[in-house]
């Protein structure tokens, strides 16, 4: 049943926003000139895809965890759709194609070797990772692996379709403020 209302809400939810994606998109060639950032992330099972995001730091930026990364690497736009999330909503395409859930634990990079360890100790990667969560609503990130893996189990053993939409709602009105940046 949440597949089909993943794939139902992210298929309305990309019909309805397509003006603020295209533009974002349009804004975001004028910022670094390639607005569509793409980057392999561990999926369902540690299988690999391909996380689609707005790119808010500038293409020279390393591609490391967001905590790794500096500051000084985001950009004007990329604080904007940082602070309202508009950054994520190129991800709803990876939930229509099935590699994601609107909520679930946030794709992990493969070189995020703690966390990773973590994750697999408690089963994490038994579903499809999301687009928010437990942890994101708490402020939770991946710069803290063993918190991050215990709040992941957590939510997927509870989780609700009363706490989907919960967590949904928080995501979507402010709570959580997203992966630190140093």
């Amino acid at each position: 049943m949440i597949r089909l209302i993943d794939f139902l809400a992210a298929f309305c939810g990309l019909l309805f926003l397509s003006p603020v994606l295209l533009i974002v998109t349009i804004i975001g060639i004028f910022d670094t000139g390639s607005p569509i950032f793409v980057q392999t992330r561990v999926g369902r099972d540690k299988k690999p895809f391909k996380l689609i995001k707005f790119r808010t730091m500038s293409v020279e930026t390393k591609s490391v965890a967001s905590h790794l990364a500096s500051n000084a690497s985001i950009t004007k736009l990329g604080r904007f759709l940082r602070r309202t999330k508009i950054d994520e909503l190129p991800q709803l395409i990876n939930v229509v194609k099935g590699e994601m859930s609107l909520v679930g634990p946030r794709p992990n990079l493969f070189n995020q070797e703690e966390l990773i360890k973590e994750r697999d100790a408690l089963g994490v990667y038994d579903v499809l990772p999301g687009i928010t969560g437990l942890a994101q609503v708490h402020n939770i990130d991946m710069s803290m692996p063993k918190l991050l893996a215990e709040t992941d189990k957590k939510m997927i053993d509870r989780l609700t379709v009363k706490d989907y939409f919960k967590y949904i709602i928080m995501t979507a009105t402010g709570s959580g403020s997203g992966d630190a940046v140093k």
